[in-house]
Parts: C-alpha cells; structure tokens; sequence
C-alpha cells in the first residue's frame, strides 16, 4: 500500500536525520579557523564543537581537548547543548513509538490499527519538532560565525568559519523533518474514506439506497 511506503521512508529519512545529527552533536567541527590575512604558510588550525576543541598541526597531529567547565561556557553554547540533545532525545522516542505503529509491524497486534495509526502520527509530529529543535542552535551558530567574521572589532586570529559540521547539521534537520512529514501523511485513519456525495446518490455505497427506500416502506405501513 502507499501508505505503508510512505511509512517505511519517512521512518528511514527519519533515522538518517538522528544518525547525522549524533555526528554533528560529537563533530568538533562546528567552527574552524579563518584565514583572512593572506597568510601563504598555515602552522595551525582551530576546530570548536560543543564539547571539545581541536588543534590541527601542519604535520599532521591533532590534538582535542574538552571543555573544562560547562557552566563556563557562552549561553549560547549551553543552549546549543541542551538543545541538541533534546532534539536526539524525542528521535530515539519517536523511533520507538514509530516501529510500534508502523503498518508493516506487529507490535501491537493486526487487530488494533487506530491505535497504530495514531502512535506513528504522534512519531511524525515528534520528528518535525526534533527537527525544529535540531535547526535552531545550527542556524544560530551560523549566524554567530558570519557577524563575528565580518566585525572589524574582532582580531583576525579570532574569527571563525561555518565548519562542515554545519552543513551536515542542516541535512540532518531536512531529513528529520521530510522523514516526520511523510511519517505524518502516511499514517492515515484505517478505514475507508468518506466520500462525498452529489446529488443525494452515494456511489461508493450502492446499499445506501435500498435500505433508505426499505425504511421508507417500513414507515408508510406504519
């Protein structure tokens, strides 16, 4: 059924966009040395994430540390975390309540299908918020680099780029959020659909109007 196709890709869309968004979260790649004073020969290179920084040497050692203190960090960067880890946290809940739902499982049995329908609903709805989630430290990060790049009141060893992290970041939360669509969409009511009805003739239902006509009869012996 393409109800059940939509399920099956909405839920793998879904699980890439948690796996890419775990990378992103231990990636220290969020920010990364810029070079902007024309500098022909590059000794070091500075990666920053949200948990660890990293010392890229021209022959080849890197080394990382993290952070000592969290309550020493930017508020940003706290929020970030906090953040990011919610944003995985309601994926792996969404997961869970997606394989239970899904019509290609049976989790929960054949027999109850509006339960089902209704769990995978919840999960799409809980991927599109973690995809929310997930979008806004990404993008505020981002905006962050770009202002502090080009402030003339920053010293050129202190400015940063958009370290790939951030681009992997902004897959991740289209995956999430195309996977809790299709999720959503495919989770459709069991039954059939109503149909309506023009004319006063209900074509889906054919019996519709012998019983009508038979309550009729019944009502004119009365």
């Amino acid at each position: 059924m393409a109800s059940t196709g939509l399920q099956l890709l909405g839920l793998v869309l879904a699980v890439l966009g948690w796996v890419f968004g775990a990378l992103v979260c231990a990636a220290p790649l969020w920010r990364v040395s810029a070079f902007v004073g024309g500098e022909l020969v590059i000794a070091q290179m500075v990666w920053e994430g949200l948990w660890m920084n990293c010392l890229s040497q021209s022959t080849g050692q890197i080394q990382c540390k993290t952070y000592d203190s969290t309550l020493a960090l930017p508020t940003s960067a706290q929020a970030a975390r906090g953040l990011t880890v919610l944003s995985l946290l309601l994926c792996l809940l969404a997961l869970l309540l997606g394989v239970a739902g899904a019509k290609c499982t049976h989790c929960m049995g054949d027999a109850n299908q509006a339960s089902k329908a209704r769990l995978t609903r919840i999960a799409g709805v809980l991927f599109l918020v973690a995809g929310l989630a997930y979008l806004m430290p990404i993008c505020w990060t981002a905006y962050a680099i770009i202002r502090d790049f080009y402030d003339p009141n920053v010293a050129a060893p202190l400015k940063r780029e958009l370290g790939p992290a951030l681009y992997l970041g902004w897959g991740a939360c289209v995956l999430l959020l195309v996977g809790g669509a299709l999720l959503h969409v495919g989770s459709s009511p069991p039954g059939g659909r109503t149909v309506p009805v023009f004319g006063g003739v209900a074509k889906d239902n054919p019996h519709t109007g012998t019983a009508g006509e038979g309550k009729q009869q019944e009502k004119s012996f009365v």
